[in-house]
């Protein structure tokens, strides 16, 4: 294992949990580095400009933390970690993981009397960590010296994301992979494989499509696109050999197994209603969700469902996902919206298969068909140049090297004879108008909001600057509760789905989270830890952009822009909180993660710019409804993180 390689996943390890906690659980006391050597006389080992005290009350022990970049978004930049012994004056440098084990303890420690499942979800956590770690670890001693980190185009990108989820707490926990199947199956390490392939009956078949072919017709096709070597049951031309009777259904090579060992798959198999095919076809590769597929010279990607927990959840398509994704697609196409804004897409989920097996909600088998923008085609492809924010926004592998970011604004500065500050403001608006302007328009002008994270959200860079966004996801949609009659008369399909409508106040919290929070505060935050422009510019330049376009709206978004701006404290999903509770967000009620709130960056930025509009808009702006409620079982002595 190379050394660096070890270090980088340490250190990525640490500042994923780390922000998680001083964001969700315990904002610490912060000090100046200054200040902490002449109280403490502990003086940190490099440019530390802060130290960051952490009192851990129940075992009677105190962590000082360094910090080089404080930011005002949320994700701080953090170093050394050293602990005392309240009983005694001696302090120790300690490392990450010890760290990160002492707090673990002091959160468990504050309620394991009030809640029997305290000590197993303790074990789930920290199983979740040490594996994220070890796994994070081998993606970056495989790839750390491997161009393709720095190409340009989309699936390079895609399988560029080594350290994950930029606030989560274990962004790299692959549970159900075993280790040998990484190398073939994970995006990170760029394998490449075919699918399985299960023969069935037509009367058990269960589709949908809004194209023109049928979504077994689609299936076939990608099936048939490429004989292989590898022996299945197919005739001399490479298609499934098949009754009259039978359709094809793909599988995910993961899923195989675990749908081979249940029992309603074992009677389907025993009385022929369903065979077994193997592999064949195409080879895809995995985007950054890893059970999305893709296949550069195919019209579609598939989204399957995999027997694996990743982040907070068991990544499965369910049931009542699949008729939606239809409807939202249809619908997206009836409003013509972006055909109105050719600079804000969305790639569509517009067919879907399954089996449908009685008193079974799920059968296994979900399939998502996914339209691909970016298929290889002579040479002339959309893929070159599209970017996940996700990649976009990750710290650099190696530390001596730029993020992408910092790299893209370098060329632009060195190509155009301009300052990096100014070619950073410019990129800054281009995102903003292609990225976050149209999202607000959608959901203003038809109640449609989108879980818009990073890692759903693809900018195209092929001329340095962001020309187009693309969000994907069709499971990923609030439709307002409001707005129901008028999306009705658009897409009849989607009285069939009355789970997607929400109220506005809720709808308001999770936008916010998602757009605000998730997408453009990683953009800020990068910009600033990149020493590009500083956060409080472009936080400034946020809350213009928002006050500017707030007369041009309806109700709806003036009081979305109002919730985003002039709230004090603002909803942010917790993700350590989820995991401390052990919630898969995709099982429980609604899809709810914890959620807990911060202190809004841009209430006290909205209030110096514009003093009497944010006075006027604290009576105008939707109440404040968190949707999801913490745990019971989290402390009391726990407060609602509120970044310093």
């Amino acid at each position: 294992m190379n050394p660096l390689a070890t270090n980088t996943a340490n250190n990525a390890s640490f500042q994923a949990f780390m922000n998680c906690y001083l964001r969700e659980i315990d904002a610490g006391v912060w000090h100046t580095a200054d200040a902490w050597f002449i109280d403490t006389g502990l003086r940190f080992d490099g440019e530390e400009s802060h130290v960051i005290e952490l009192q851990l009350a129940d075992q009677d022990k105190t962590l000082a933390i360094g910090v080089t970049f404080r930011s005002i978004v949320g994700r701080h930049q953090l170093t050394h970690i050293y602990q005392q012994d309240n009983a005694l004056w001696e302090w120790k440098k300690i490392d990450s993981l010890t760290a990160i084990l002492l707090l673990i303890d002091n959160i468990y420690q504050g309620f394991a009397h009030k809640s029997p499942e305290a000590k197993t979800q303790q074990l789930e956590l920290i199983a979740r960590i040490v594996e994220s770690h070890q796994v994070m670890t081998h993606y970056v001693d495989s790839r750390l010296d491997d161009p393709r980190l720095q190409a340009q185009d989309f699936i390079n990108s895609e399988q560029s994301i080594l350290f994950g989820h930029w606030l989560h707490p274990t962004p790299k926990s692959r549970q159900g992979i075993h280790a040998w199947q990484h190398q073939q199956y994970t995006p990170e390490l760029c394998g490449e494989f075919q699918l399985d392939y299960f023969a069935v009956d037509r009367q058990l078949i269960d589709q949908g499509s809004m194209l023109d072919d049928t979504a077994d017709a689609i299936i076939m096709q990608i099936a048939s696109h490429s004989s292989s070597d590898t022996p299945n049951e197919s005739n001399e031309n490479g298609k499934p050999d098949l009754k009259t009777s039978e359709a094809i259904i793909p599988v995910h090579p993961l899923q195989t197994q675990w749908l081979l060992a249940q029992p309603h798959v074992t009677q389907l198999l025993a009385t022929g209603q369903l065979r077994h095919l193997g592999v064949m076809g195409p080879h895809f590769t995995a985007t950054s969700s890893v059970r999305t597929v893709y296949c550069p010279s195919l019209d579609y990607m598939l989204k399957l469902s995999i027997p694996v927990k990743i982040t907070n959840s068991l990544r499965v398509n369910m049931q009542h996902e699949l008729k939606p994704g239809l409807a939202v697609s249809s619908l997206l196409d009836k409003t013509r919206f972006c055909n109105e804004y050719p600079m804000f897409q969305t790639i569509n989920d517009p067919a879907y298969i399954t089996l449908d097996i009685e008193d079974l909600r799920e059968s296994g088998f979900e399939v998502i068909i996914r339209e691909n923008p970016f298929k290889i085609d002579n040479q002339n492809s959309l893929a070159t140049g599209v970017h996940s924010i996700a990649a976009l926004v990750q710290d650099p592998i190696d530390v001596l090297q730029k993020s992408r970011l910092h790299q893209l604004i370098d060329q632009l500065s060195l190509s155009q004879h301009r300052a990096p500050d100014n070619v950073s403001l410019d990129w800054f608006d281009a995102y903003w108008q292609c990225a976050i302007e149209p999202a607000i328009f959608l959901y203003d002008q038809h109640g449609i909001a989108l879980e818009a994270h990073q890692q759903n959200s693809l900018l195209d860079l092929s001329h340095g600057y962001p020309s187009r966004y693309y969000y994907r996801d069709n499971q990923g949609f609030y439709l307002s509760a409001g707005c129901q009659q008028q999306l009705l008369s658009i897409e009849p399909l989607l009285g069939e789905t009355a789970d997607l409508f929400y109220d506005d106040e809720m709808i308001c919290d999770r936008f916010s989270y998602y757009l605000v929070i998730n997408q453009l505060f990683s953009v800020i935050n990068r910009f600033g830890l990149d020493g590009l422009i500083t956060e409080q510019v472009l936080l400034e330049r946020t809350a213009d952009k928002l006050q500017s376009l707030q007369p041009t709206l309806g109700l709806r978004g003036q009081q979305l822009i109002d919730a985003i701006l002039h709230r004090r404290e603002i909803p942010c999903k917790g993700n350590l909180l989820t995991r401390i509770d052990d919630v898969d967000e995709l099982q429980a009620d609604l899809e709810l993660a914890v959620y807990t709130t911060i202190k809004n960056p841009l209430h006290d930025l909205a209030f110096t710019l514009n003093p009497s509009k944010a006075s006027r808009s604290q009576s105008l702006a939707m109440p404040h409804v968190v949707p999801d409620v913490i745990p019971d079982s989290i402390p009391d002595s726990i407060p609602d993180a509120i970044p310093a």
